[in-house]
């Protein structure tokens, strides 16, 4: 389907069936991260999930390309982003399915207008909002600093967004891991699946996956760390897996 890409614009072939996604030639690009995300979620065909902090909407495209749910929302705070994303959508052809929404996630009404979910997906800043040099103006630093809102905020967010045993999916930083469960506790999302992302076996791990349980029992699975590349800096069998290429 035709629609209008900007000067400034990309569009980038995600290597799942045939799904494209705009994106800003020098804007925020989408890394492993949301790749990995969407490979940990647990989707189902007939799941409702909504993707917060969405962004271009990379992950709620990977979520629809690998599972098909029954519908996948992305929440974004950014207007221009969440434009650029329904173009998208509509350049995939699955505007009825895949939509994207302006608005923040700190607002009560809007999230109880958009429901319940049985998933719960979420890419967030990582960076602590006094960690750095911040240009409030920056759609970067928006999109990497907790300037619009913070972990807790999206952790709050997710447990009213979420159906009586629904789950969240959340990667983030290992250094925040300790925040993330004691969030998830205070608000009665309880972890279910650990795991860690390291560059390489000689490297300190750098990326987490937290899936957690709202109302859940108390049972916490720590899965086998997944290497990024092996040591001989090719990418491992398991991310050539993860990305299609085997």
């Amino acid at each position: 389907m035709e629609v209008n890409i900007g000067k400034d614009e990309s569009i980038d072939d995600l290597q799942l069936n045939g799904l494209q996604l705009i994106q800003k030639e020098q804007g925020f690009r989408f890394g492993v991260d949301a790749v990995l995300l969407s490979h940990f979620a647990n989707v189902k065909k007939k799941h409702r999930v909504i993707d917060l902090c969405t962004g271009t909407g990379i992950v709620s495209f990977l979520v629809y390309g690998k599972y098909k749910p029954q519908e996948v929302i992305g929440l974004e705070i950014q207007d221009d982003m969440v434009e650029m994303a329904n173009r998208s959508s509509k350049l995939n052809d699955t505007s009825d399915i895949v939509k994207f929404v302006q608005g923040d996630l700190k607002d009560k009404a809007l999230l109880d207008s958009l429901g319940r979910f049985d998933v719960v997906t979420v890419n967030p800043p990582y960076k602590l909002n006094n960690a750095g040099i911040l240009n409030p103006n920056d759609k970067l630093a928006i999109a990497r600093h907790e300037i619009m809102c913070n972990l807790e905020d999206v952790i709050v967010s997710a447990r009213r967004l979420l159906k009586d045993n629904g789950r969240m999916f959340i990667v983030h930083r290992p250094e925040r891991l300790a925040d993330i469960f004691g969030l998830m506790r205070k608000y009665k999302i309880e972890p279910k699946r650990v795991r860690l992302v390291q560059p390489n076996t000689k490297k300190a791990p750098n990326i987490v996956l937290v899936e957690g349980q709202r109302d859940g029992g108390t049972f916490l699975k720590w899965e086998e760390t997944l290497y990024v590349y092996d040591d001989n800096g090719n990418y491992s069998e398991e991310i050539n897996r993860i990305y299609g290429r085997m």
